[in-house]
């Protein structure tokens, strides 16, 4: 199975990839605020790509729980800069993490090269066209209601069939638009309109998405549930338990794994591809 997309193909028969955040806001839940600076994130993306990401994430909009959404002249600005500042710097290919088609359109013409979409094409319409033609790489995922009140007491009553329902209908968005299936990812949306006991159930259970046939990317880096697990540890204290699920998440069929702390968890991923696929 691969991801393909402008330039760049990415093959899963050869190893999990690691997509490294690099969030340009002030209110992210775990590091908000710390690459506001332009060469902050500039060194920022530059490490993590030492590191061994495979992927540079750049979000100019905090997604967490709760969060109000930002105006399109201020995700603007905080992205648009740090892709152009990056983008010849860097070899490997810039996600942009947003939901809104503008802000797509000029993170692509700065250098960006997937689209990474929290609301799997459904909060702008205008996104799938855009997806279609730039030629770039999309990341759909589901989330039940938006930033603001997704985790208002989520409820299912089929927890994969309203998620794979949703994701499908994503996915056929896409190639009503002209978007080839051989540039669409998936994401269940861990804590996006999500419980615990729901996160734990996609992580343990993730092989079920393989009936979408596409390759799946988790985002488990430092989130809520691991401080509950963790007797309420604070993000900046849950790099273990980041690692056990990034671990978990591998070898029940991942693909991507988005996450903060890339260089503790390229070596995660390097030991659980090495078991999971019985190969050093």
């Amino acid at each position: 199975m691969r991801f393909a997309f402008k330039k760049h193909t990415l093959d899963f028969t050869e190893k999990t990839y690691i997509m490294g955040i690099l969030n340009v806001t002030p209110d992210s839940f775990s590091d908000g605020g710390l690459y506001l600076d332009r060469n902050a994130a500039v060194d920022r993306a530059l490490q993590m790509v030492e590191e061994g990401a495979d992927i540079i994430d750049v979000g100019g909009e905090s997604t967490r729980p709760g969060a109000e959404p930002v105006s399109l002249d201020e995700e603007l600005k905080r992205t648009i800069p740090i892709i152009e500042a990056i983008a010849d710097k860097v070899d490997v290919p810039i996600s942009i993490d947003t939901y809104k088609s503008e802000v797509a359109k000029r993170a692509i013409e700065a250098g960006a090269s997937i689209v990474n979409d929290i609301s799997g094409l459904r909060f702008d319409p205008q996104m799938a066209p855009l997806v279609a033609e730039y030629d770039v790489g999309v990341i759909v995922m589901h989330i039940k209601g938006t930033p603001r009140d997704m985790q208002k007491n989520p409820e299912y009553e089929d927890l994969f069939g309203e998620i794979i329902g949703y994701l499908r209908e994503s996915m056929a968005l896409a190639r009503a638009h002209g978007v080839p299936e051989e540039r669409i990812v998936i994401d269940p949306g861990i804590g996006f309109g999500k419980k615990p006991e729901h996160n734990l159930q996609i992580i343990n259970q993730l092989e079920r998405f393989r009936v979408l046939s596409r390759p799946i990317l988790m985002g488990v880096s430092r989130k809520s549930f691991i401080g509950l697990i963790l007797d309420g540890a604070p993000p900046s204290e849950r790099l273990e338990g980041t690692a056990s699920a990034v671990a978990i998440s591998v070898m029940k069929g991942a693909n991507i794994v988005r996450v903060h702390d890339v260089k503790e968890m390229a070596k995660v991923v390097r030991v659980a591809d090495a078991i999971r696929r019985e190969w050093i």
